[in-house]
């Protein structure tokens, strides 16, 4: 078991990661991976893995779940699509699960941490996927749900900043330039979520308690960004809501 690198949300971290966003599709290995380790270490900040059961959901090629193995955790990487979660090495992840994130196949209350990073907005229906992730935590245990806001600069991945005129012009405007659909498409596997409404939905969770709801990538002074009405909504990036399963 490694060690996770301790924390630190600081500006350095976060031109570190915005750099290695450029990355994300021509390197995924480089970019995946270290975005794991980090991820593995911010989760290490509110839950001890060592030992504990924990859920990724839409694990994919099972880049964190291996940071998380390597942290002492045991891992269930769900994923509803096979061909991406053999896309690194055309092997399946260990203690991979087929399954939709919207019917997550796991029992109620029965892992210790559910996690899921950039998943939220790829799925029809962020709601119902959000109480999966809290009906299949134990109680007193974690949910870490991280997801990229629409109106952030990032939101329509590929296409992104032409999102901000639309996601069917931006997707558009991406087949004219590249000459094939970006891999993300608005309105089949890529919808608009906004900050305000998961806030909404985790303020009224009456299942768990709200730890935290933070900006996932900025330095730790600019946390309060979330507390701003509309500018949130551009400024936040990538909101982090982390739960307590009561």
């Amino acid at each position: 078991m490694e060690t996770p690198e301790a924390f630190r949300a600081d500006l350095a971290r976060s031109v570190r990661l915005l750099g290695a966003f450029r990355l994300e599709q021509s390197d995924p290995s480089f970019f995946y991976g270290m975005l794991a380790r980090d991820t593995v270490a911010q989760l290490s900040a509110y839950a001890d893995l060592d030992g504990a059961l924990v859920a990724d959901i839409g694990g994919g090629p099972g880049y964190f779940a291996e940071a998380l193995r390597a942290a002492g955790a045991r891992t269930v990487c769900v994923d509803c699509d096979a061909g991406e979660m053999r896309a690194r090495d055309g092997v399946m992840p260990e203690g991979a699960l087929l399954g939709s994130a919207l019917e997550i196949p796991l029992r109620t209350g029965s892992v210790d941490v559910c996690f899921s990073s950039n998943v939220l907005e790829h799925v029809p229906d962020p709601l119902t996927m959000a109480d999966e992730l809290v009906r299949v935590t134990r109680p007193g245990g974690l949910v870490y749900l991280s997801y990229t806001a629409w109106l952030s600069p990032w939101g329509g991945h590929e296409t992104s900043p032409w999102h901000y005129l639309g996601g069917h012009r931006a997707a558009r405007r991406y087949e004219r330039r590249y000459g094939r659909p970006p891999k993300n498409v608005y309105g089949e596997s890529m919808y608009a979520v906004s900050v305000a409404r998961m806030l909404k939905w985790a303020r009224r969770q009456t299942s768990a308690e709200v730890l935290d709801a933070i900006p996932r990538y900025h330095p730790r002074w600019a946390r309060h960004v979330t507390l701003l009405p509309g500018i949130r909504e551009v400024a936040t990036w990538n909101l982090l809501l982390v739960l307590r399963r009561r």
